[in-house]
């Protein structure tokens, strides 16, 4: 078999796992096999076929890597739509470290406490979310 038809199977297989992965970086080098076996088309020699092949893949990632930084740094659609919603302060869990337990949608949430320590049974803006902790002050954010 020609050395393009093993390129193009290497990016068909890449792109058919990308498929099942949802990553983009498999996609990136499902292309790079494919422009591997463009170069053996035109009947360029196992190594050069290689480095074209590794330089878009190395290009593709420095660009997918840049890309998804700059949306991470710009990006506010990952803040919680439960910014600004109350909770009620249930119990203490550690007050001189600010922990404790609230009530929020029918659950109970750890929480951590800025501000002033109150009794149980005070309501709290959640100001950030860290995981499944949620962060409450007594004042609303804006």
């Amino acid at each position: 078999m020609d050395t393009y038809v093993w390129w193009a199977v290497a990016g068909i297989g890449l792109i058919i796992v990308e498929m099942m992965t949802g990553t983009l970086m498999l996609l990136i080098l499902g292309l790079a096999a494919f422009a591997g076996a463009a170069a053996a088309w035109f009947g360029a020699s196992f190594w050069v076929q290689a480095v074209v092949a590794v330089a878009l893949a190395a290009t593709g990632m420095i660009v997918a890597s840049n890309l998804k930084k700059k949306k991470a740094v710009g990006d506010k659609s990952n803040d919680s739509l439960d910014i600004g919603h109350t909770v009620i302060l249930d119990s203490w869990v550690s007050e001189a470290d600010g922990v404790a337990k609230v009530r929020y949608r029918n659950a109970t949430w750890d929480a951590k406490v800025m501000g002033a320590r109150t009794p149980g049974g005070t309501v709290f803006y959640i100001c950030a979310m860290d995981g499944s902790t949620l962060h409450i002050s007594s004042h609303k954010p804006q």
